[in-house]
């Protein structure tokens, strides 16, 4: 049996069924929310909330949501796996550090290169993570989530991605990178990993759709890696029609199985906190929820040529081949 790690238990890749690559249960502050969260949340009503959207997502033929919530976007399973208990959807866990430049200061004054000194604490952390489990929950970590952002990679942006690929090194776990598009850093993550032994076919360079660059976009899967189309919904940063013939586009040149979908969506994600606040983005982002893509995208895919063939490649046989370990 080949299975992956998920928040409910292992679960064989063959039964992940159609799979969104990139979305949030939660996305929280932890300071803020620890100190300011009485003004904006509810325990209880954010639960049952996302219980709620979590249903409607399985009923509408999701099997598996693959969440990239790490350290740095207030990852906490407690929660999730309280949700998840009442839903009948796999959610696959992540291990990594989320940050656009600079370091925490939890790891600032140990580990190479520091005044103190010593191993690096990253890599124990993620290993933990994947093998004894998150937070003591016993939920063990089934990929690795990192940042390339706008500002490249900086020296506390390399230290991250030196621990991510020493730990795909030893786990054979794959990675997902957030990415700027517009400025192209998928090209320094995957330039970076060749470098360090990773199996670029293990990587899926997240946020890949917010471009409609063709040749960057072809560029990153004729390395070996996977484009993430995931952030349906954002149409500030690229309207749906845009997105969907780009992937049309891509299908048509044989790229489909180098293409995952999402909308990095959450149920709840703080940096909209409060009433006023979440109005407002549902109305500048009507199309920003777990629902679009299964509602509109893929109707739209099919009227520009996309087969359900492509799209179950897409949706089925690419997330599971993400998971499946080389060599299997």
């Amino acid at each position: 049996m080949v299975a992956v790690e998920t928040v409910r238990g292992p679960v064989e890749v063959d039964d992940l069924g159609v799979t969104l690559m990139h979305e949030h249960v939660f996305v929280l502050t932890p300071d803020v929310f620890n100190n300011f969260g009485d003004q904006y949340w509810d325990e209880e009503e954010r639960v049952a909330d996302a219980i709620a959207k979590l249903t409607a997502l399985k009923e509408s033929g999701v099997d598996t949501i693959v969440d990239p919530t790490v350290i740095g976007l207030g990852r906490y399973i407690p929660r999730v796996a309280r949700i998840n208990a009442e839903v009948d959807i796999n959610i696959v866990a992540a291990t990594g550090l989320y940050t656009f430049d600079e370091i925490p200061h939890y790891f600032h004054y140990r580990g190479p290169g520091t005044d103190l000194g010593g191993p690096e604490p990253m890599v124990d952390m993620f290993l933990r993570d994947v093998h004894e489990g998150i937070g003591g929950t016993g939920v063990k970590a089934a990929f690795l989530k990192c940042v390339v952002e706008e500002r490249g990679l900086t020296p506390d942006q390399t230290r991250i991605q030196n621990a991510i690929c020493e730990t795909h090194r030893q786990t054979g776990l794959p990675i997902t990178v957030h990415t700027n598009a517009a400025h192209q850093t998928g090209r320094l993550a995957l330039e970076f990993y060749a470098k360090q032994d990773v199996d670029l076919t293990k990587v899926v360079i997240g946020h890949a759709g917010d471009t409609n660059d063709l040749d960057y976009l072809k560029w990153i899967m004729d390395q070996g890696a996977t484009i993430g189309c995931d952030r349906f919904g954002v149409d500030l940063y690229n309207p749906t029609a845009n997105r969907v013939a780009t992937i049309a586009a891509l299908c048509a040149q044989g790229y489909a199985d180098r293409i995952v979908l999402a909308h990095d969506a959450s149920c709840y994600m703080d940096f909209f906190a409060g009433e006023e606040t979440q109005a407002t983005l549902a109305a500048v982002l009507p199309n920003w929820n777990f629902q679009h893509i299964g509602q509109d995208v893929l109707p739209a895919l099919r009227e520009s040529g996309v087969s359900d063939e492509q799209i179950t490649t897409m949706m089925v046989d690419n997330p599971r081949r993400y998971f499946t370990p080389a060599g299997s």
